[in-house]
């Protein structure tokens, strides 16, 4: 009655071969095909609807900038900076902020902040869910905000409207939540790369801070999105580069080496950085008046400095070539990145409606400029240059402050085209990231969401149980009754050999596999003792192959609501050789855990050492004895 299946297993009875996988591999992978491109469609079809977006964002800022600071309807760029409304200008900033208070406090909350983490937040707890309104009111709010002299960036709120209008056509469809992740990723770096043509760096922006994962399912929609969206950055924008700057020559050894310890200077400013603007953001928490208030009072803050130092007003774009250019007075660069950090800080913390990007480019652009030009003058031939500078300072400053790194080093690189800063840029940002990562828990894009419990992804490691297949992990020798057994007979065989599973196979007097029987239905006293055991065992059960993987063996029990599934041998059709169970799943799975935790010496030089010494005294002794 107890015997260990034989090594190649007990037949199956042939009536019993659906019981393997119910879903045939290749119309599986021609269903996963077939959506893969129903999303990429969809995902085409959410980047058009962005990119157009886009261009009315930035004709509203324009229009809005216009009115507020020179009385005209024009939808023409012109910087806030040139407005001759003299004291007057304190109260512009400060009007937007109530607009946009009154917008956050009968429209939607989620309108405050730059767009980024409230994104975040939706993927990691709501599966991808965002209220439809946002799409409507981010872009509005934003276009207020910025437009009536707020020092942010135009990609913030449109990273976070394409996010939106991602999701919510994700809502329309029957999808799954990570497809509808998807989409929303694709909206997103879309409206990135309709406003920057970017599309690499927003590519590698879905993978660092919205998908938190690698694979053909999720990059192709994203990058289909992306390559639309520069597309529409050509046409409805401007060819070329979008922060023009002077050609840049390639660097030597020794400025290699500067630019590199610039990257280590600027990451530890952009950890003051980020603490700054989350202390800031506790003041506001602790003020006795209402939140719609704040970003009026963030706005006032915004005018005051404005009025002394003007260049902080509005977006700012025209300011990061200017810094770029290398050519802005060193007393200028430190106004810029001092005040229009302050200014931006204030208006962040205060719950207004804005972007990061722009500001984080144009303070670590100027840091950098300052940087060089102090280097310069210390160390005159040092080999480096104030735009190459400007550039790494630029680039490292968002690598720091959001830990994004593959974005921020390709941003720089397309958003510039200058080939020869690719060293420079991967010296400085590794060693802004560094700092960042040890000396800083969150980010300036993680933070507000950590401290709301939610933790966000920080490695995209492979699926364990896919690395592991079932083979592996069965174990040696099950437990077979068989079918002529009756219940009383297993119940005194178990009371004199305990058994050590609780899960038996049951075969008939030839072997045929015929199902299942747990401990517990054995020793269930509602059965009749003189029963057969057959009367108690689970038929039509579902089956694995040795050669599955333990995902696919985790997905079945729980489609099945199984605690075990019989498994079949993949070289000989129809053999069962065990039982898996989910215990069997978790034992491999801390073993594996724990594998990779523990360290270990595989090489030992003194083993070596030893084994080339005793080599030698034999060659040595052969030489002599011939």
């Amino acid at each position: 009655m107890k015997r260990p299946l034989h090594k190649n297993g007990i037949p199956i009875s042939p009536t019993l071969d659906y019981l393997t996988q119910s879903v045939n591999d290749t119309k599986k992978g021609y269903f996963k095909k077939k959506r893969l491109l129903q999303i990429s469609l969809l995902s085409i079809g959410v980047a058009i609807a962005i990119c157009l977006i886009a261009k009315v964002l930035i004709s509203l800022i324009d229009l809005i900038t216009n009115i507020a600071f020179y009385g005209s309807f024009d939808l023409k760029f012109n910087s806030p900076a040139n407005n001759h409304l003299g004291i007057w200008v304190i109260i512009i900033p400060a009007i937007g902020g109530i607009l946009v208070g009154l917008m956050a406090l009968y429209g939607s909350k989620a309108i405050r902040g730059h767009g980024i983490p409230e994104a975040m937040e939706q993927i990691l707890v709501n599966q991808s869910k965002i209220k439809p309104s946002i799409a409507l009111l981010k872009p509005i709010s934003s276009a207020i905000a910025i437009g009536t002299g707020g020092p942010f960036g135009a990609e913030g709120p449109i990273i976070a409207t394409g996010g939106a209008l991602g999701s919510t056509l994700g809502q329309l469809f029957k999808i799954t939540p990570n497809e509808r992740k998807i989409i929303l990723a694709a909206g997103a770096t879309a409206g990135m790369s309709a406003i920057f043509g970017t599309p690499i760096a927003a590519i590698f922006l879905a993978i660092e801070l919205l998908l938190f994962e690698f694979s053909p399912k999720a990059i192709l929609p994203v990058a289909l999105a992306c390559i639309t969206g520069a597309a529409a950055h050509q046409f409805l924008f401007e060819s070329g580069p979008v922060f023009p700057m002077p050609e840049l020559s390639s660097p030597s050894n020794m400025a290699l080496v500067i630019y590199s310890f610039m990257g280590i200077i600027i990451g530890f400013v952009s950890l003051g950085l980020t603490k700054v603007v989350y202390h800031i953001e506790d003041a506001f928490e602790k003020l006795p008046i209402h939140w719609m208030w704040w970003p009026a009072i963030g706005g006032l803050a915004v005018g005051i400095i404005g009025f002394f130092a003007p260049h902080t007003l509005g977006v700012g774009y025209d300011n990061i070539t200017s810094v770029l250019s290398g050519k802005i007075p060193l007393a200028l660069m430190l106004s810029l990145c001092f005040f229009k950090f302050l200014s931006w800080a204030i208006a962040l913390g205060s719950g207004t409606s804005g972007g990061t990007l722009a500001p984080l480019l144009t303070i670590g652009g100027a840091a950098g400029a300052i940087l060089g030009s102090i280097t310069l003058l210390l160390f005159p031939n040092s080999g480096i240059s104030i735009p190459m500078a400007a550039l790494v300072g630029m680039s490292s400053m968002f690598a720091g402050a959001s830990r994004a790194y593959l974005t921020s080093i390709t941003f720089a690189l397309e958003a510039t085209m200058q080939s020869h800063a690719l060293l420079p840029l991967l010296g400085a940002c590794t060693a802004s990231y560094l700092i960042s990562f040890f000396f800083m828990e969150n980010t300036i894009m993680t933070e507000k969401i950590a401290r709301r419990g939610i933790y966000t992804p920080d490695s995209y490691e492979p699926d364990v149980l896919r690395k592991m297949t079932v083979v592996d992990v069965l174990r040696a020798n099950s437990m077979v009754i068989s079918t002529k057994n009756r219940i009383s007979e297993i119940r005194s065989f178990f009371d004199l050999n305990p058994p050590l599973e609780n899960h038996f196979i049951v075969t008939d007097d030839d072997d045929n596999f015929k199902g299942v029987i747990t401990l517990s239905s054995i020793y269930n006293k509602n059965h009749d003792a003189n029963g057969p055991i057959a009367e108690l065992m689970e038929q039509n059960i579902p089956a694995l192959e040795s050669n599955d993987n333990l995902a696919w063996a985790v997905e079945l029990m729980s489609k099945c609501d199984k605690e075990f599934l019989p498994v079949l041998s993949a070289n000989e059709k129809n053999r069962v050789i065990g039982l898996l169970t989910y215990k069997d799943v978790l034992t491999a799975y801390k073993i594996h855990l724990k594998e990779n935790q523990e360290a270990g010496i595989n090489l030992s030089l003194k083993r070596q050492r030893i084994k080339i010494l005793v080599r030698g005294r034999q060659l040595i002794h052969k030489v002599k004895e011939n």
